[in-house]
């Protein structure tokens, strides 16, 4: 096998490439000799004509609907009206009124609970512990005072159901649940706010 210089390889690659082209070319010519093709045949099929944009657009479909009727028979209205479907209906919203203060009264607050569990209260309510009540001298039975413990600012809403304190200087007398809540039951006395509510 004769040597041959790198100058006479790449003269040989650059050589294949226009060969190859022109096998190629040859392949398309005569296969266009085998299957002759005229512009006729494009217009037979219409293959010549440009495509039109809204042809590709399907046309909208059309669903025939039922005829109206002018007036409703009363079967007609039960039928929509067993058909309809339920009302919610929303209750008003409840709207909690902030009690007005009538009165405020400032003083010391005392309270009264184990000796006298199971008695009649100046009102006839049965004294029990735990009770949300207190001794006021005037105010009316039912009345509702807000007290609020000035040593430690703990308040309550009690409701006015007995007489008392029978001591000159102090202006409530609490019930149990009343001294409890309030923080009042270590000391047994305090000094108080009574803002009386209306």
């Amino acid at each position: 096998m004769p040597n041959r210089s790198a100058q006479d390889l790449v003269g040989l690659t650059d050589m294949r490439v226009p060969f190859t082209l022109l096998v190629i070319c040859g392949a398309i010519s005569g296969s266009a000799t085998l299957l002759p093709v005229d512009a006729a045949d494009f217009l037979d099929q219409g293959l010549a004509d440009p495509i039109d944009p809204i042809d590709l657009v399907a046309p909208p479909v059309v669903i025939p609907s039922a005829p109206v009727k002018a007036t409703l028979s009363p079967s007609d209205v039960d039928e929509a009206q067993d058909t309809a479907p339920a009302m919610t209906v929303v209750p008003p919203p409840k709207i909690k009124t902030v009690p007005s203060v009538v009165r405020v009264i400032t003083g010391e607050a005392s309270w009264y609970g184990p000796g006298f569990f199971g008695n009649r209260t100046a009102n006839g309510e049965l004294y029990q512990p735990g009770t949300m009540t207190a001794a006021h001298r005037t105010l009316p039975f039912g009345t509702k005072v807000r007290v609020t413990n000035l040593w430690n600012g703990r308040s309550e809403v009690i409701r006015i159901n007995d007489r008392g304190p029978f001591v000159h200087h102090r202006v409530i007398d609490l019930g149990h649940g009343a001294a409890s809540s309030l923080g009042l039951t270590a000391s047994g006395v305090a000094q108080v706010r009574l803002e009386v509510l209306r």
